[in-house]
């Protein structure tokens, strides 16, 4: 993809909400244009690799209600939920923002059976964001980078599914470090997948049912939409 080459931008002019967080990067490497993405909200929406049927839905359901509003959706490229969002995304029209688990060359790009959601992203007007190396290759310690990104990157970090040891819940912590709204997917107390987020919302996590909660939460009108009275 020759039309999709790898640039540097500087946060300073572009995500300047990221020097809020400690040992920001003063670069990032990007591919694609940030064309769409400016003057909308970054949305994170992290989730379970092994997400349920449920919480595809959730989030396909979730995202889709977000069409036609001035919004990004941020997620990490990974299997289950951060696939799921990017592709909710660009079926509804939404720009996305990736931040792969490692550089940016082709040859590296991680994980690499995601490599053609990448390039849809890219073709969609979204595109991919790394601090590491262009050629830097995958290892563990590159996620809890990636997630200190996604987290201060983004206005509100919304959590669908996760196991009580998720590292998705490292995104969310963050979150709350860095003074940004968690949000969470109420989970069917059965379900092993469902204990992260349900244990986020009885620490105070805002409950994230419905598009409606997301736009409120971000302050975005919503037309048509009358003042409740819960009496």
């Amino acid at each position: 993809m020759q039309h999709f080459p790898i640039e540097t931008l500087s946060i300073e002019h572009f995500f300047p909400q990221l020097k809020e967080i400690p040992n920001y990067p003063e670069t990032l490497n990007i591919r694609g244009s940030l064309e769409r993405i400016v003057d909308t909200t970054l949305i994170a929406i992290v989730g379970s690799r092994k997400c349920t049927p449920y919480g595809k839905q959730a989030c396909e359901q979730l995202i889709k209600g977000l069409a036609g509003y001035p919004v990004t959706i941020v997620s990490g490229l990974a299997y289950g939920i951060d696939a799921i969002a990017h592709q909710a995304a660009i079926d509804s029209n939404i720009p996305t923002i990736a931040f792969p688990g490692s550089g940016l060359d082709w040859d590296v790009l991680y994980p690499k059976q995601n490599k053609t959601l990448a390039e849809k992203i890219l073709r969609a007007g979204g595109v991919l964001l790394s601090e590491f190396e262009n050629d830097h290759t995958v290892a563990p310690w590159n996620f809890p980078m990636r997630n200190r990104l996604e987290a201060g990157i983004a206005s509100l970090i919304i959590v669908i599914e996760a196991a009580e040891q998720s590292g998705t819940l490292i995104t969310a912590r963050l979150g709350t470090e860095y003074n940004k709204v968690v949000g969470a997917v109420p989970g069917p107390i059965t379900s092993e997948t469902s204990r992260g987020a349900n244990w986020l919302l009885k620490l105070g996590a805002v409950p994230i049912t419905c598009s409606e909660d997301i736009l409120r939460e971000l302050n975005i009108d919503i037309p048509g939409e009358l003042p409740f009275h819960p009496y």
